[in-house]
C-alpha cells in the first residue's frame, strides 16, 4: 500500500478538498464540490494546524482548499448554513478554529445547522490529547470527568461528533461525518473534533484516502402501497389540503407540485422553509400557513379533513401551536425522507421518500381525479381576500415613521424575480411569511427553525457566494437583499467587514425602531407591557428602560465606519419612494463594488395584518397586573383550542 507521509491538518485539508456530491434529478447528473472551501479564524489549537496546512496548499494549489476570512466563528459557520441551503444541501463549507472560546463560539452555529437540517463541517480545535502541557491556556476542567473539554458541549447539537485522537482515526472520522452531511434525512451539523498536537503529527496516510470520491445524495422511492394508499385518502377527502415544507425545495420537487396541483385542484399552504413551493400568484398557492401565515392559508386548514404534508417538520408556527387543524375528522398524510418528520402529528400513512418522487407517483395514481367544484371557489375567494390584505398594507402611508408593512412592499416590488430576500429574527420573519411575494424557488431565504438573531449578514454573505458561484457557471445573476432590524443587526453586524474585503455586493435595508419590535408587541399580547424591548436610556429612579429618551445611537454611521456604502432615507412623505429608488441605485451598483447598506427608520408599534391565528406562549397563571389577568383569559381560550395530537 502507497503512503504518504504528512500532518493530520495537511491530510484533512486535502481529502476534504478531493471530495463531491453527486444528484440525479429527472434523469439529470449534477456534480460538485462539497467542501468547496474554508473559513477560519486562528488562535492557539489551529494556527499551526489546519492553519499552517491551509497556508502551504495556497501556495501549492490555491484551488484545492480556498481560505476564507471571518470576523466570528458563529458568523462563519451561519455563511456555511447559508451557502448550504442556496445550493440545496449539495454543498457546505468547513470552519476552523482555535480551542476553547473558539471552539464555543461555534455552538449556536451548530444548533442552527441542525435545526435547519443544513450540513455545516465544524473543525473545532481541542486541548492536548497527549495532555504533555496541561492545562492548557482555555482549557475546561472538569473535576468530575477529566478527559471532557468544551468540545463535548458540541454533541448533543451536532447530528455526528467525534474526536481524533490518533491520527490512525482520522480516515473514520472524515467518512462517517461526510455520511451524515450528504444525507438528507440526517444531516446537519457535523463536528469532528481536532486535538490541537494531533494536528500537528505526521503520519503515513494511504495513499487512497486522498483519491476523489463521490458521495451520493439518497433519494428514495414511495413504497408502491404507501402510494396506492395516499390516493385512496385523497380520493376519499372532501377537503384536502397540502403543507408544503422546505423538503420540496430541497428534493427540487417545485415543478412537480405545481403539476400535481393543477391536476387535481388541492390547494397549498406552505411552511417558512416552503415560500417558493409554488409562485405567489400561482391559483393553488395560499401562501403561508400557521401563526404567521396568511389568513386563506389559515381559513382553510381549519376545515381541512385531510392534510397532506410534504417536506415539513410541523413546527408550532405551521400548526399554530396545533390549532390550525380544527376539522375534528381531520387526517394526516405525510410524505418526507426522514422517518422523523414522517411519522409526526399522529400520522395515518407516513410515506417516507424522496417528495419529489413521491408527487410523480401520487399524481399518476390520482389520474382523473379532481377536488370538488366548491373546494376550488372557496380557494379563490380566500387567496383574493388576502391578496387585497396585502395590498392595502403594501400601500400604507404615514410620516414621518413608516410602518414596515410599506418597507417590505417598497423592497419586494423593487426586487427582481430572481434576487433573493434574507432574514432571520424578529418580526421581520413573520411579516415576509404572510407577505412576501415570491415568484423564484430560490427567491425567499429565512431561517426560521432556530431563527437566530445576528444570522442575517452572515447568511446573506454565504447565500452570495452560492450566487457568485451560479453566476460563474453561467446560470444568472442574482441580487442579495438582506432585510435586518437593529436588534439583529448590533447581535453580529462583523461579516459586513468580510464583504469589504471581497469587494462582495451584498445589499442590506436596515430597518432602524429603536426596540425589539416583535417580542414587544409579544410582550404586549401577554400581559407583560413590553417590558425590556425598547431602546431606551436607563431611569434609575424607577430601574426602568422601559419609558426614557431614544438611545442617540447611529448605525449608518456605524456601517459606514466599517467601509460600506450607506444610502440614508429620511423620515417623511417621500421615506417609501425613496426606499424604493435606493434599492433601484444599489441593485444598478456593479458586482465587486462592494456592500450597500441602506438606513430607514420605522413605526415601533404599527403591526402586520392579522393572520387569524395563534402562538403558544405561557400566560403567567397568577398576576398582580390587570394586563396579564386579561392576558390568561385570552390565553385559556386559545388552549382550550389545542389539540392533543400524538407524536
Amino acid at each position: 500500500m502507497t503512503t504518504r507521509r504528512m500532518t493530520v491538518a495537511q491530510a484533512v485539508v486535502e481529502f476534504l478538498g478531493r471530495q463531491y456530491t453527486v444528484d440525479n434529478i429527472g434523469g439529470t447528473r449534477y456534480r460538485e464540490r462539497l467542501i468547496p472551501g474554508m473559513f477560519g479564524i486562528f488562535g492557539h489549537g489551529n494556527v499551526a494546524g489546519v492553519g499552517q496546512a491551509l497556508k502551504q496548499w495556497q501556495v501549492t494549489d490555491p484551488t484545492l482548499m480556498p481560505y476564507y476570512q471571518g470576523r466570528n466563528e458563529q458568523a462563519q459557520s451561519h455563511q456555511a448554513v447559508a451557502y448550504a441551503r442556496h445550493t440545496r444541501r449539495r454543498a457546505t463549507y468547513a470552519v476552523s478554529t482555535s480551542i476553547g472560546p473558539g471552539s464555543s463560539n461555534l455552538l449556536t452555529g451548530a444548533a442552527l445547522a441542525t435545526a435547519n437540517r443544513l450540513p455545516v463541517l465544524l473543525l473545532p480545535s481541542d486541548t492536548f490529547a497527549t495532555r504533555a502541557a496541561d492545562p492548557v491556556l482555555q482549557q475546561l476542567e472538569m473535576p468530575h470527568g477529566y478527559d471532557i473539554t468544551v468540545n463535548d458541549a458540541f454533541r448533543p447539537l451536532s447530528k455526528y461528533f467525534d474526536r481524533v485522537t490518533r491520527p490512525e482515526q482520522l480516515a473514520s472520522a472524515l467518512h462517517h461525518g461526510l455520511r451524515v452531511l450528504t444525507d438528507p434525512a440526517e444531516t446537519g451539523a457535523v463536528t469532528i473534533s481536532l486535538p490541537q498536537d494531533v494536528q500537528a503529527e505526521a503520519f503515513d496516510f494511504p495513499e487512497e484516502l486522498f483519491a476523489e470520491r463521490e458521495w451520493k445524495i439518497r433519494r428514495p422511492e414511495p413504497e408502491a402501497e404507501d402510494i396506492a394508499a395516499a390516493a385512496a385518502m385523497i380520493r376519499a377527502a372532501k377537503r384536502p389540503l397540502i403543507v408544503a415544507g422546505g423538503g420540496v425545495l430541497y428534493a427540487y420537487a417545485t415543478d412537480e407540485l405545481a403539476a400535481f396541483t393543477e391536476a387535481t385542484g388541492i390547494p397549498v399552504g406552505n411552511t417558512q422553509a416552503g415560500v417558493g413551493v409554488l409562485p405567489w400568484d400561482s391559483k393553488y398557492s395560499l401562501g403561508a400557513i400557521g401563526s404567521t401565515g396568511t389568513t386563506a392559508a389559515n381559513a382553510l386548514a381549519a376545515e381541512a379533513d385531510l392534510v397532506i404534508g410534504i417536506g415539513t417538520r410541523y413546527e408550532d408556527f405551521t400548526t399554530a401551536s396545533r390549532t390550525a387543524f380544527q376539522n375534528p375528522d381531520v387526517k394526516f398524510v405525510n410524505i418526507n425522507v426522514a422517518a422523523l418528520d414522517a411519522y409526526k402529528h399522529a400520522t395515518v400513512l407516513p410515506v417516507v421518500a424522496d417528495a419529489r418522487k413521491a408527487l410523480i407517483a401520487l399524481r399518476e395514481a390520482l389520474t382523473g381525479y379532481r377536488v370538488d367544484g366548491a373546494l376550488e371557489v372557496r380557494t379563490a375567494t380566500e387567496k383574493r381576500r388576502w391578496d387585497a390584505t396585502v395590498d392595502a398594507a403594501f400601500a400604507e402611508r404615514q410620516s414621518p415613521l413608516v410602518t414596515q408593512n410599506s418597507i417590505i412592499g417598497a423592497v419586494n416590488q423593487a426586487m427582481d424575480p430572481r434576487d433573493v430576500v434574507v432574514c432571520a429574527a424578529g418580526s421581520l420573519p413573520g411579516d415576509l411569511h404572510k407577505m412576501w411575494r415570491v415568484s423564484d424557488p430560490f427567491g425567499y431565504h429565512v431561517e426560521y427553525g432556530f431563527s437566530c438573531m445576528g444570522y442575517e449578514i452572515a447568511g446573506g454573505l454565504g447565500l452570495k457566494r452560492a450566487v457568485i458561484d451560479e453566476t460563474r457557471r453561467g446560470e444568472g445573476n442574482r441580487d442579495v437583499v438582506v432585510m435586518v432590524g437593529d436588534g439583529s443587526y448590533l447581535m453580529m453586524h462583523t461579516e459586513l467587514v468580510t464583504a469589504v474585503a471581497e469587494g462582495i455586493k451584498l445589499i442590506t435595508v436596515l430597518i432602524q425602531n429603536h426596540g425589539y419590535a416583535s417580542i414587544g408587541s409579544l410582550s404586549e399580547s401577554l400581559g407583560s407591557q413590553r417590558f425590556g424591548t425598547k431602546y431606551r436610556t436607563l431611569d434609575e429612579s424607577t430601574h426602568s428602560f422601559d419609558e426614557g429618551p431614544t438611545l442617540p445611537i447611529d448605525l449608518a454611521t456605524n456601517a459606514e465606519s466599517l467601509g460600506v456604502k450607506v444610502i440614508r432615507i429620511a423620515p417623511g412623505e417621500q421615506a417609501i419612494e425613496d426606499l424604493a429608488a435606493a434599492v433601484a441605485e444599489a441593485k444598478a451598483a456593479p458586482e465587486g463594488s462592494g456592500p450597500i447598506l441602506i438606513h430607514i427608520e420605522s413605526d415601533l408599534y404599527a403591526d402586520a395584518p392579522s393572520s387569524e391565528s395563534w402562538w403558544d406562549v405561557p400566560v403567567s397563571e397568577i398576576s398582580e397586573l390587570d394586563s396579564t389577568q386579561d392576558a390568561y383569559r385570552v390565553y385559556s381560550e386559545h388552549k382550550a383550542r389545542q389539540k392533543p395530537y400524538l407524536g
